[in-house]
């Protein structure tokens, strides 16, 4: 993991986490890493001193944090800014919040919401009753379990609101 120190072109500065340089470079590219305070994906890596250790010392990984992996094989749970407790979010790394922000755009702009009618609707589009396409929505944990039991892929995604407003 690497840690580079970033500014958006509004000039806020954060930090972000990264396997290497190269995904640094492919997610900036994408337009994957986003600024946690204002949105823009217009994001540029700052100049910073490398960690170099004191003579005699080995380098530490001490310091170093990998952001929590996706809960996944749960559905997406409803569309509504307090979908996540205030504390989980606080708690979340501001370039997590940005990115899952980013996710919910994309989802809510190329899926639809089919709300607790998902489980549902999964089950017509796994059985070819109805059109192949995204869906999000509700579904409680017995119904996201007998889906999964049916052989339907399904995923949850932590749903953050808009924006930290």
């Amino acid at each position: 993991m690497i840690r580079y120190e970033l500014r958006c072109d509004q000039a806020h500065e954060f930090d972000g986490w990264f396997k290497d340089s190269a995904a640094f470079d492919k997610l900036a590219a994408a337009g994957l890493v986003e600024c946690p305070h204002c949105g823009p994906t217009k994001v540029a890596k700052r100049l910073m001193a490398p960690a170099i250790p004191k003579k005699g010392r080995p380098a530490s990984n001490a310091k170093a944090e990998a952001l929590p992996a996706p809960v996944a094989d749960s559905p997406a749970p409803p569309p509504s800014p307090a979908a996540l407790p205030a504390a989980a979010l606080a708690a979340m790394p501001a370039e997590l919040r940005a990115m899952l922000r980013h996710m919910r755009t994309e989802i809510e702009k190329n899926c639809d919401y089919v709300g607790a009618d998902f489980a549902e609707e999964a089950r017509k589009i796994h059985h070819g009753e109805t059109e192949a396409r995204g869906i999000f929505g509700e579904a409680s944990e017995d119904e996201a379990e007998a889906l999964r039991e049916e052989g339907i892929e399904i995923a949850r995604i932590p749903w953050v609101p808009p924006s930290d407003a």
